[in-house]
């Protein structure tokens, strides 16, 4: 009876497994919005995140944690003026990560890909406001995970000022939305490939 409660046991620990995200050209964080002037997108290739998904058989039965973190200032927009005055109305002196944390998670199977609808506390500028943000996850044949998902936020349910440009002749709308594409490796390939 022990043995069978231990090697099911370890068997459950083998399944469930850590991730993070790979290095990988295919990651982007991507914020875009409106302006008076004309729209305007800002991208981040670079940040941290750690995950914890159980996966068998190239099938992702469940997500258990997930953390994210993005520095204010790896988001670019190639316009200098535009990224002073983001990186000022996020307060990234003060605040200088986006980040958000898994609360809790539920995987429907859609095909070849799965559908993750999650919730979590996702906070900007020092305010955490609870999110549900909709996931298509995806396990690839070198067994990474590929995450895609969308959200529209306020920028001032967040209490972020919508900025404003060239002495105000320009104004940014308050609704942004939030495009992400993340590919996550298993901690233990990663170690390996080191």
């Amino acid at each position: 009876m022990i043995a069978i409660c231990v090697i099911g046991f370890t068997t459950v620990l083998r399944a469930q497994t850590n991730y993070k995200v790979a290095e990988s050209k295919n990651n982007n964080m991507k914020l875009s919005g409106t302006s008076t002037l004309h729209d305007w997108t800002m991208n981040a290739q670079v940040f941290s995140s750690e995950s914890q998904f159980v996966v068998k058989d190239h099938q992702i039965s469940s997500l258990k944690t997930l953390s994210f973190s993005l520095a204010v200032t790896d988001l670019k927009s190639g316009e200098s003026g535009l990224d002073k005055n983001a990186y000022k109305a996020l307060g990234s002196g003060d605040h200088k990560n986006i980040t958000y944390k898994l609360s809790s998670a539920t995987i429907t199977p859609d095909g070849s890909k799965f559908l993750v609808k999650t919730r979590g506390n996702l906070t900007i500028a020092g305010v955490t406001k609870e999110v549900t943000i909709d996931v298509n996850a995806v396990v690839n044949a070198d067994e990474t995970i590929t995450c895609t998902g969308s959200e529209k936020l306020n920028m001032t349910d967040y209490q972020v000022k919508p900025p404003k440009f060239m002495l105000g002749a320009m104004k940014t709308g308050d609704a942004i939305t939030l495009d992400f594409t993340l590919v996550y490796k298993n901690n233990q390939l990663i170690s390996k490939s080191n």
